[in-house]
Parts: structure tokens; C-alpha cells; sequence
């Protein structure tokens, strides 16, 4: 696969996309949840636009989109809170984003591999030119990033109650039931079992009212 500049519109706008022979890959941002995925389809059905891949932040369209098009699907994905993107670096930064968001909250078993390794194959990147470029960009490192979206989850996962510490620690490929404590008290100043007491304290809360 190879990449391309085309130009879209006047005033002159450039959007960076990846091309083949057959088929187009735009790179939308905030495009993060299965919601998303389903806005990016209804609006690419209404503009006639076919589609191989509706993956999290990446659309992979066949054939060619005239600039037309491209303008009508930049503002209404716009309207539902998506960009779409045209800078090298930023485009790279999402892709970080979306291997980590869809790991953490959709995958069902942790990877088997070294996180670092994983991200390395799925970009096809050295992980430390990754890591540079992702903490330059957002000001925060890729580790940061990743423990935020996981102790997000484990508050998911011990309000829905359908898994034990032990449980949600192996999902989230934690060490252990104490590491993932100890993360989650330093990041939220709570354990996690006060944190889902306060759950049932509300609960029984409203059950007398």
C-alpha cells in the first residue's frame, strides 16, 4: 500500500489518505465506540459510498470519493462529532488511541504478547518512535493513556457486577488482584471495593425511597 496527497476542494485542502489501485482508506477521529462505527456506515450508505471496512478510526472505501462527497460526509460526520483527519501525526496519534481503546474495552482475553510488542505489529512501528511521537503530541505518555481507559473499565466492569477483582485483573491482563488495587487507589484515591460499595450504597439508598 502506498500514500498519497490528493486535493479536495478550493480552498485547497489536503487530505492525507492511504490508497491501492482498488480501493481508498480515510482516517476519522473520535470514531472510538460501536455507536461510531454505525454513524460512519449510515452516513457513507446515504452519499452511495461502498465500503470493504468499518474498523475504529479507519474507513476503507472502494473505488474513489469525489470532492463533493468528501465534503458532504466531513460535515455530517461533523454534526455527529467525528473529523475527519489530514495530518500525518495525527492520523498515527488515533491509531495509537484506537489499538489501545480497542483492547481494553472490547477485547475478551488479554493479548499474549508484550503490550509494547502488540502495538509494535498492529502499526507496523518501532514501539520508541511510537512512544516519542505519542507523548510530543498529547503531552502525556502511552503508558499514561493505557492505565486511564483501563481503570475506566474496571469501574465498568464492578458497576455492570457480573465479574469478581480476580476475574477483571486476568481480562485486563493485570499481574494480579494487588496490582491492579494498587493502580486503581493511585489513580482514583479509592480501592476498588469501596468504590463499588458506594455502587450498592445507592442502590439501597433508592430501594427505600
Amino acid at each position: 500500500m502506498h500514500y498519497l496527497y490528493i486535493c479536495l476542494s478550493y480552498p485547497i485542502k489536503w487530505h492525507y489518505l492511504a490508497a491501492s489501485s482498488n480501493n481508498m482508506k480515510l482516517f476519522i477521529k473520535y470514531m472510538v465506540c460501536i455507536r461510531c462505527k454505525m454513524v460512519v456506515k449510515s452516513e457513507l450508505d446515504k452519499l452511495g459510498l461502498h465500503y470493504k471496512k468499518v474498523d475504529l478510526g479507519e474507513v476503507d472505501i472502494v473505488g474513489s470519493i469525489t470532492p463533493e462527497q468528501h465534503e458532504q460526509l466531513k460535515a455530517s460526520l461533523l454534526r455527529s462529532g467525528l473529523e475527519l483527519m489530514d495530518d500525518k501525526k495525527a492520523i498515527l496519534i488515533e491509531k495509537i488511541k484506537n489499538v489501545i481503546i480497542e483492547m481494553v474495552h472490547y477485547a475478551d482475553e488479554p493479548q499474549k504478547i508484550n503490550f509494547s510488542d502488540y502495538l509494535s505489529e498492529k502499526l507496523d512501528y518501532d514501539y520508541t518512535y511510537l512512544s516519542n511521537i505519542f507523548s510530543e503530541v498529547t503531552g502525556i505518555t502511552i503508558e499514561h493513556y493505557m492505565i486511564a481507559h483501563k481503570i475506566e473499565r474496571v469501574k465498568e466492569l464492578l458497576l455492570y457486577d457480573e465479574l469478581n477483582l480476580s476475574e477483571i485483573s486476568y481480562r485486563l491482563n493485570y499481574s494480579s488482584v494487588a496490582h491492579l488495587s494498587n493502580q486503581f487507589k493511585k489513580v482514583t484515591g479509592l480501592t476498588p471495593t469501596y468504590f463499588k460499595s458506594l455502587k450498592d450504597k445507592r442502590r439501597n439508598t433508592l430501594n427505600n425511597v
